[in-house]
């Protein structure tokens, strides 16, 4: 009996690691919130399943059916984006939100997939020779654009995502070395315009994560209290539910942003190594994938979407130990939010369409 054609043309390595991250999303956002009201495990597992619905469904489509509908995607995340300037929701002092009833969605999260569609589709089709400097200044306005409106709401880590992206699916297309000098030099001179530009809580996370006892009871404070939980969790961790900065809820919004904590402090260094090794097994698999396809479009889409999760990775568990500011981001596949969640999924399933495709070009 043959197996079926979805067997044969699936990455399980790649397909594994996905399961095990959000296996674990359940197990620690229901120890994240399990106490809350809210009942945050009860919706993560409807994210979750939807997630893996349009996970199959994004890989089912293919990623040049996506790229065909690039231009509309783009239109249409900078009118929500537009919208939640004007009239969205507003919580812990930041603009980003959309209300729909029961359910609110964070426009942001799409708008990342929707600028790595337009970008893979927009420089796929200009090859390096041809008019570098013309084209760069294209892109770069393709991508200001959402990103003005992104870090207005404001939202930094977004932000910061972006540009890594950007970055990325330049230097992947083969943008030559001085244009990325000439940008360092650039922003390294503006650094103190930029800095003029940034909210005063900007400022003080900033000022916090240079010296966190500078305001301990303040800004300071969940940089502070998040670096205790991982800490205090030792090698072996405290154990499943057991953990007593978290579950006292000594750090705010552990169930999204500073999930990492929770794990940390009930799993430990050891258990931290899982998660970290199932990112490794997750990254690693998807650079197989964008490294065997000879599809320029399809590498452009991939690298960006690599680089969009490995920034997010990065930063989110950098914030939960010290090592960056506090932006307010999400631990892809594993902290709580529906937006999040299907927008990664989303992503994902493009990548496995790119493997499945692999053999058209």
């Amino acid at each position: 009996m043959r197996a079926p054609a979805w067997l044969k043309d699936t990455y399980w390595p790649f397909v594994a690691a996905i399961a095990g991250l959000l296996a674990i999303s359940l197990l620690f956002v229901y120890s994240a919130s399990h106490f809350d009201p809210g009942r945050y495990e009860v919706k993560q597992v409807f994210w979750i399943a939807l997630a893996c619905i349009v996970f199959l469904a994004s890989s089912a489509l293919g990623y040049r059916t996506f790229l065909g509908a690039a231009p509309f995607f783009y239109l249409i995340v900078a009118a929500a984006l537009l919208f939640v300037l004007a009239a969205g929701r507003t919580t812990l002092g930041a603009q980003r939100w959309i209300q729909l009833g029961p359910l609110a969605l964070q426009p942001s999260e799409f708008a990342k997939l929707a600028l790595v569609l337009f970008l893979a589709d927009f420089l796929g089709d200009r090859p390096i020779i041809e008019q570098e400097g013309k084209t760069l200044f294209q892109a770069l306005l393709i991508v200001l654009i959402p990103l003005g409106l992104i870090l207005k709401q404001p939202d930094l880590g977004t932000g910061m995502v972006v540009l890594a992206m950007m970055i990325t699916i330049l230097f992947m297309w083969g943008l030559r070395a001085r244009f990325f000098i000439g940008a360092l030099v650039t922003a390294a001179a503006a650094a103190p315009f930029l800095w003029t530009l940034l909210k005063s809580y900007q400022k003080k996370r900033i000022l916090v994560f240079l010296d966190p006892g500078s305001d301990p009871l303040g800004a300071g404070y969940t940089a502070i209290q998040s670096k205790i939980a991982v800490g205090s969790g030792g090698f072996l961790g405290k154990g499943y539910l057991a953990g007593t900065q978290t579950q006292l809820q000594f750090v705010p919004e552990h169930h999204t942003d500073f999930i990492f904590c929770v794990f940390g402090e009930e799993w430990g260094f050891a258990g931290s190594l899982i998660l970290l090794g199932l990112y490794t097994l997750l990254f690693s698999s998807a650079f197989r994938i964008i490294a065997a396809t000879t599809d320029m479009k399809a590498r452009l889409l991939g690298s960006g979407i690599l680089a969009m999760l490995f920034m997010q990775v990065f930063v989110n568990i950098g914030m939960s130990v010290g090592l960056m500011p506090i932006t307010g981001i999400t631990l892809p596949l594993v902290s709580y939010g529906g937006s999040s969640m299907l927008s990664t999924a989303v992503a994902l399933g493009l990548i496995l369409s790119i493997y499945r495709e692999r053999s058209i070009f």
